[in-house]
This record gives C-alpha cells, structure tokens and sequence, in this order.
C-alpha cells in the first residue's frame, strides 16, 4: 500500500512534535511504501509574512529581532534528536538556511521594496527548514530518507507568485519520474509542501493550503492508495468543537460535502487540494497525530448516511459583512447583477455568498469584513446616480451559518428544522441561498446570535448524538 502522509505546523510545532511524526511514519512504513510531506512549523509562515512585511517597510532593528526568534524556535528543535551527529548536521544546515534568509531580508530592507517573486522566496522557508528537522529526525529514529523541496520533487507552476497553480500534467510526470525510484529503494522521500518552481526555475509558493495541494498533487501523480492528513484534531468535526464541545467526529464523507465544507472555512483540508483525488478516485483520512489511534475522517467518492441522516455539520463564518444593493430601476434591467460582479472584482473583492430576490429589485452579497468598506465605496461610485441603483447598504456584525450533507439532496422538510430552530429563540434571519447541488444551505444572522443559532441547529439535528 502507498501512502502520501502529510504533516500540518501544530504537528511540527517543536522538537518532540517532530519526533512523534517520524515515529508515526516508521511504524507504517513496515508495511506500506510511504510519501512524507511537511508544513512549515507552526505559525512559521505566519512569522514570515510579518518579516516580508517588516522589510518591505525598511524596519531593520525589528527585524533582525524576529530574525534571531525564528533562529531559536528552529535550532532549539534539534535537542530532541538523540544524535549529537545528526543533531550537529541540522544544526549546520539550519544555520546555512537561515543565514540565506537574513540575507534576503537585509537587501530587501535596504531597498524597502519586496515583490512578489522575493515575497515567495521568503515565505519558501518555512518549509525548506521544517524538512531539514524533518529529515534529521527521521533519521534518528532510523528510517532512510531523501530530502526534497517541491521543485526537486516535480511540482512545476505556472508564474503566478504568492497563488501559483501546478501545471498538473508536467508536475505528474516529473514527480513519477523523481518519487517512485525512491519508493523502489524504501526510502521515504520527504517532500517541502507549500512550495513548486517554474518551468524557468523560479521559487513560487501554493497559496494558503498549498501543502494540502503538493500531497494530493503528488498521491494522483504516484497512484497512492490513500492520502493521509495528520493535524491536531480527531478529523472533521460536525461543527468547531471550540464552540460546540458536543460536536463529534465524522467517520466517513464525499469528495463533494467535504469541498463545502473547507470552502466554508473548516480547516481539514484545503479547497483545491480535493480537485487531483476526485479524478483519480483516491481517499484521503484526516487523522490526530496526538491520538493516531483514532480512525478520524475518510474522504471518498461517495457518502455513507445513518438512517435519519441529512446534515451531517455545520459551518460558521465569521468577520464578514452583507451588502444590499437595492433599486426599482433595477427590476428588468439587463446585466445589473453582472455590473455588480464587475465591480466587486475589479476592486479585488471575492464575493463569499449571493442572494437575489425574484422581483430583481434587490441582490445582497456577504464578502470578507476586512474588505467591505472598499467594496461599498466601489458599488456607491459606480453605481449611484445612473438611474438603476437607488441604495447601497451594508451590515457588519452579520455572520454565516451553514449545514451541509449530501443527505439534504431530495429530502422534504431539512429547511423546516433548521430555520424552526433558529426561529424558537427568536433569532431573524437576514440572508439565505442554496445552491442547486442541495448540499447545502447557508444563511445570515447577526454575529451576537450566531452561536446561540448554531447551538440551536447542532441540537435539533441531533448531530450531538453517535
């Protein structure tokens, strides 16, 4: 059996962390031909981005603080390896690393400008170190191992820095080429996720989730029986258990539920990372690197449903905004929802949820907190005053709920549940869309009630209940 096992930052937090990883891998890969793929440490490229930032304003003296901070929370992991050698090893490669770091960071500071191509460069660190603690630890607990970034592994992209996309077809054949010899000879390959080149060799990274993306892209690519998704939670849960501690875990799921749920914010797996299994039919397990006993959440092609089972969890969105765009011009007007659109994405705005009323005097749309005040001034410059639109309004303590189960598709009465429970305690629904997949319904209340909604729902579904 091959497996491609990837590794979030909470497992790779520390020293010891990293080590209960390697111990993972070596007692499976007894019997199974393993892939390993890491994520930077944890809040890493967090801490990477925050230093891009701090150079691109030529803020040198906080700079080399944080600079001296990465150094010690990296060089401090290797106290966990039990040889000094191999301890020393890393030591030499981390220091190598993080000097090439401070270099890039200095010049940039010096010339107060960080573009695209050097931002990626930058945030390609935090992978290209955690494999180096990755590789040493793995040795130390005595499994033969090939380091490799993306680039070296086949992940090819095309230019687009900071969100490159893989040119699948090319990073398939190069990743087969490079990965299976490895697999031939038992050597685990470990593999920096995050992080591809292009075609002219050039340091790009994935985009948020892009270690998720490099796993799966990798597991079509060497026909993997399972892609295994190792962070710190039992696998997907029916609702944040932070907010609802009844929440329970979700044995089995589709390719299709499971993309509504991560575009809906849960955190198991990444959005484009589920695109390279579905077409090759390969499941994927989200598994507790602290609990690894546990079977956690299979992914596969199809659903398995209770009896009884329609919503099987539950999304909350928060810090987002709703804007109404509201007119009697509007009503029979061609291409007004398309100017709309239009100009929320020249203004760099990504609309999260749409909503219109079937007598088209009105379309509300809920984007991101952070950018609604620029999207209202947008639609207010370009659409008042014309004739059409009359009123631009927005609200900014709203959240999103959402529940999602393919057992929704067809069955009478789910609508009924959901909004009967939000409607005993009196809670006013502000928004509501449903695409027709029927996978699931979303809806928008005021933040301050959302979670007593969310409570309401989780109760009345009984998803509390094994």
């Amino acid at each position: 059996m091959k497996i491609v096992m990837k590794f979030g930052g909470s497992s790779l937090a520390d020293g010891n962390r990293i080590l209960r990883c390697c111990n993972i891998v070596k007692r499976y890969k007894q019997d199974h031909d393993i892939i390993v793929v890491v994520s930077a440490m944890d809040d890493v490229t967090d801490k990477l981005i925050e230093l891009a930032e701090l150079a691109k304003n030529g803020n040198g003296e906080e700079l080399t603080k944080r600079i001296e901070a990465l150094k010690t929370q990296h060089l401090d992991a290797t106290a966990a390896l039990a040889s000094s050698e191999l301890r020393e090893a890393a030591q030499r490669e981390l220091g190598k690393l993080l000097a090439e770091l401070e270099k890039v960071l200095t010049a940039s500071a010096l010339l107060k400008e960080v573009t695209p191509r050097t931002r990626d460069r930058i945030l390609s660190y935090g992978e290209r170190l955690s494999s180096i603690l990755f590789e040493h630890a793995l040795k130390d607990v005595g499994v033969e191992c090939v380091r490799l970034q993306g680039g070296e592994a086949g992940v090819i992209t095309d230019e687009a820095f900071g969100e490159a996309t893989p040119l699948f077809e090319i990073s398939k054949s190069r990743i087969r080429s490079k990965l299976n010899p490895l697999l031939e000879q038992k050597i685990v390959p470990v593999v920096t996720g995050f992080i591809g080149v292009t075609q002219n060799g050039e340091i790009t990274t994935l985009g948020r989730g892009g270690s998720d993306l490099t796993a799966t892209l990798i597991a079509a690519a060497v026909k993997a029986d399972e892609v295994w998704l190792w962070s710190d939670v039992d696998g997907i849960m029916t609702a944040d258990p932070k907010l609802i501690p009844e929440a329970k875990t979700i044995p089995q799921i589709s390719y299709a539920e499971a993309l509504e749920m991560t575009a809906l914010g849960a955190k198991a797996i990444h959005p484009r990372a589920i695109e390279p299994l579905a077409e090759e039919g390969i499941p994927v397990r989200v598994k507790n690197t602290f609990a690894d006993e546990k079977p956690g959440t299979l992914i596969t092609s199809t659903t398995q449903l209770k009896a009884g089972e329609v919503v099987k969890a539950l999304a909350f969105v928060r810090d987002v905004g709703l804007i109404t765009v509201s007119g009697a011009g509007m009503v029979g007007k061609l291409g007004t929802a398309a100017k709309i659109f239009d100009v929320l994405a020249k203004s760099g705005v990504n609309i999260l949820m749409i909503s219109q009323s079937i007598s088209e005097s009105n379309i509300s749309v809920v984007v991101k907190r952070n950018v609604l005040h620029k999207a209202v001034t947008a639609l207010e410059v370009a659409l008042l005053g014309k004739g059409v639109v009359s009123e631009v309004q927005y609200e900014d303590d709203i959240a999103v709920i959402a529940a999602i189960g393919a057992g929704m598709r067809g069955t009478p009465g789910v609508a009924a549940k959901i909004f009967g429970a939000v409607a005993k305690h009196g809670i006013n629904i502000r928004m509501i869309a449903q695409g027709s997949s029927e996978l699931s319904i979303s809806f928008v209340v005021k933040e301050e009630e959302a979670l007593q909604a969310l409570k309401a729902i989780h109760s009345e579904l009984k998803l509390d209940v094994d």
